[in-house]
């Protein structure tokens, strides 16, 4: 995200409050349509989006600030509500609140009254409210809090009207100041008992078949094998999708349009020239050596491309149904021994499709300590897809043993790596503390905008550094570095890792795609014993280009450095000593 965001704009600002998990970003999305800027708050990693809309004629910049329990801020995310709300120029506040759970809500919307702000509650999940048997009274509300309350459901656009009238109102100063509200906390709740009371009317209902499903999916018993359904289910659909997209879309079309026009081109360019190997590279196929406007655009464009898209894909689907809080207090207590909680589990599962999805979902942890130790162990638990489908075929004509070591030893490498760096990076694990929403059914324009916004950002952030990497690749290939880098690692290959020699060439392929350099093992007849060895190595050693430089661009040089020293140490710790094992397998 871009390091820095203007706030303060000449139109007039509606900001979105409210607690995490009432739907803010729905109701953003609902007002602002693709006309958005993501970003980070100066100074933090808190990401937080604006955009414009025109509500009753008039142009307003929308702020959807962070979701917030108190201004008592308790974390990085709560401290940058805080600051976006005390900001000075004129707003109209937009308090989003979860009817189906008004009480809890209310606390804050007290702490958002205090600042005598112009304010309008909207009641979101107005729907889901009146099926579950909550019957709240708008009106009777506004009068015990002094504001406009608007009863709203964002996935429909039902209560826009509404919405709409009292923005007229707010430009024509027609709108009641919120009223004084005790700030002792615990007046503060007897005062919202009370609202609750006589506001709220709640009616029982027999539970739906959605309500008995959000129990089982929130029992330990029986939510430990759903997730486990989910997260197989989830995988399995970002593999399907996005090699269905690289066979029989983007590779033929790369193939077939892309590379006869860039090489009739550049035809006229002196062959081995140093310009032509710059942009083309030694050979016309894409991935076998390092042209700018070859592999630097096929690995972006082509390989990894559609499992960003199919990832996101099911990462939104998945939050707006609202499984994935229930996926991450599931597994919760297991993430805490690696150092991380709950949310880790997003990028581990991601990264066994493809690390570069993986590594930008690591953004859902809170903390650096936390991302640092997520990347790590994403890099180093599996294989990505590729290079797992291309290990089970070297390895299928012998015995499982030699498989069960490649995939044993690689997740023992990853989890010590992540030990070690939760052992010597300062600081604890926070503790999962997030709503667990009711299940809904998906609103497909939302999820279609909500992809389109991740997939832009993987385009204009990832995609550049990506092409930069390869830039700097070809340049050490042609200056003849890139071969004295080779020499130089020639004896931790023969040596530690007990490979020929000619290997090393596999090695320095390995750095653009893993699973092409792990089949390039084929020619040289090894042995099942050196097939274990050089997979665990070629799959620890260092990430491929794209997740080296995705990497860097997410934690920075010198925390990306700490990972990849470590997963290197670790290849080469695991592999040498596989060297000597597997001699006994």
């Amino acid at each position: 995200m871009a390091a820095k965001i203007e706030v303060k704009v000449k139109s007039r600002r509606v900001l979105l409050a409210g607690n995490p998990n009432v739907g803010k970003s729905v109701v953003f999305s609902r007002l602002t349509g693709l006309e958005v800027i993501s970003s980070n708050y100066p100074g933090t990693t808190v990401e937080y989006t604006a955009g414009h809309t025109v509500l009753a004629g008039e142009r307003f910049s929308v702020v959807d600030v962070p979701g917030a329990y108190s201004h008592a801020a308790t974390n990085k995310a709560e401290e940058v509500a805080r600051e976006i709300l005390a900001q000075p120029d004129k707003a109209l506040i937009l308090d989003v609140v979860d009817a189906t759970n008004l009480e809890r809500n209310l606390y804050y919307t007290l702490e958002l009254a205090s600042l005598c702000t112009p304010m309008v509650i909207l009641l979101n999940k107005w729907d889901i409210a009146r099926r579950r048997g909550v019957e709240i009274d708008p009106e009777a509300l506004g009068r015990q809090l002094g504001v406009r309350v608007v009863p709203f459901v964002a996935t429909t656009g039902e209560g826009l009207s509404g919405l709409k009238t009292a923005v007229e109102d707010f430009n024509a100063g027609r709108l009641p100041a919120p009223g004084c509200h005790p700030t002792d906390p615990d007046e503060k709740w007897k005062l919202i008992g009370r609202i609750s009371a006589e506001c709220q009317k709640i009616t029982h209902k027999h539970a739906t078949l959605l309500e008995k499903l959000e129990d089982i999916t929130s029992r330990p018993g029986t939510g430990l094998p759903f997730a486990a359904a989910v997260m197989l289910a989830v995988f399995w659909l970002i593999r399907f999708v996005g090699e269905g997209l690289i066979s029989h879309v983007l590779d033929p079309l790369f193939q077939a349009a892309w590379m006869p026009l860039v090489t009739a081109a550049l035809g006229g360019l002196q062959d081995g020239g140093f310009l032509k190997v710059l942009l083309l590279g030694t050979t016309p196929a894409p991935m076998e050596s390092f042209g700018l406007l070859t592999t630097g655009l096929y690995i972006p464009f082509v390989t990894v491309l559609p499992y960003i898209v199919s990832f996101y894909a099911a990462l939104g689907l998945l939050e707006d149904i609202g499984y994935l809080p229930r996926l991450a207090v599931m597994l919760d207590s297991s993430m805490h021994r690696l150092g991380l909680h709950g949310y880790g589990t997003i990028p581990l599962m991601l990264g066994m499709g493809c690390k570069v999805p993986a590594i930008l979902a690591a953004r859902v942890l809170e903390t650096p300590r936390e991302r640092v130790i997520a990347t790590a162990l994403t890099l180093g638990l599996a294989p990505c897809m590729p290079q797992t489908a291309m290990i089970l075929s070297l390895l299928a004509p012998f015995h499982i043993k030699y498989t069960l070591a490649v995939f044993g030893a690689i997740a023992a490498a990853g989890i010590v790596s992540s030990l070690l760096l939760s052992r010597l990076l300062k600081g604890e694990t926070p503790e999962l503390f997030l709503e667990i929403p009711p299940y809904q059914a998906p609103c497909c324009p939302m999820l279609a905008r909500k992809l389109y916004f991740r997939v832009k950002d993987f385009l204009f952030e990832a995609v550049p550094m990506i092409i930069v990497g390869v830039l700097l690749v070809a340049l050490l290939d042609v200056s003849g570095l890139l071969a004295g880098i080779s020499e130089f690692f020639k004896p931790a290959v023969t040596g530690l890792l007990g490979l020929p020699a000619e290997t090393v060439s596999v090695m320095t392929l390995g750095f653009l795609r893993k699973d092409v350099s792990i089949a390039m093992l084929v020619p040289f007849g090894l042995p099942p014993a050196s097939i274990v060895v050089a997979s665990v190595f070629l799959s620890l050693y260092l990430p491929c280009m794209a997740s080296c430089m995705v990497t860097v661009r997410e934690l920075g040089l010198k925390n990306a450095a700490k990972v990849i020293a470590m997963n290197l140490a670790a290849a080469l710790v695991f592999a040498s000593g596989l060297n000597l094992a597997v001699k006994f397998l």
